[in-house]
């Protein structure tokens, strides 16, 4: 298994295809949720994914303070194979990412209802009360490093 870490910039046509598959196979057609999935945040961000045989297994975005958040924000959270480690191995990648790549002390993400357990392992704390985005229950998490 291999960890990748690249800035919009670098990411080469093949990749950023894949990551965008993935990402739309998942939050716009298992979710059933339609919506602009491709946004203009992807091009200040960091993608962090992991591969295992040239295949994305998990993946997230990592975005600079003053994108989607006063602070840096990690987004757009997959692991393909659930219940097997990958959710918590790419967040702690991509917090490292904020911290290396960004500077960051904090981080913030709106996490999906059902998956809160993985952020509060992490040590995320809740900011908001729960609200929906897309129909989809989210709650606001915060992490300070």
């Amino acid at each position: 298994m291999e960890l990748v870490v690249k800035h919009f910039s670098e990411l080469t046509a093949e990749e950023l295809f894949h990551i965008y598959k993935l990402r739309v196979s998942v939050f716009v057609v298992e979710q059933t949720c339609p919506y602009q999935e491709v946004d203009d945040f992807d091009r200040s961000a960091y993608h962090v994914w992991l591969q295992d045989e040239n295949k994305i297994v998990a993946y997230a975005r990592v975005l600079p303070p003053g994108m989607a958040f006063k602070e840096a924000g990690i987004g757009r959270v997959i692991a393909v194979k659930r219940r097997k480690g990958l959710g918590t191995q790419i967040v702690q990648a991509a917090i490292e990412t904020a911290v290396s790549k960004l500077g960051a002390n904090s981080v913030t993400l709106e996490a999906q209802v059902y998956a809160r357990g993985l952020y509060d392992k992490l040590g995320f704390v809740a900011t908001s009360e729960e609200f929906l985005e897309d129909n989809i229950p989210h709650i606001q998490m915060k992490l300070t490093i």
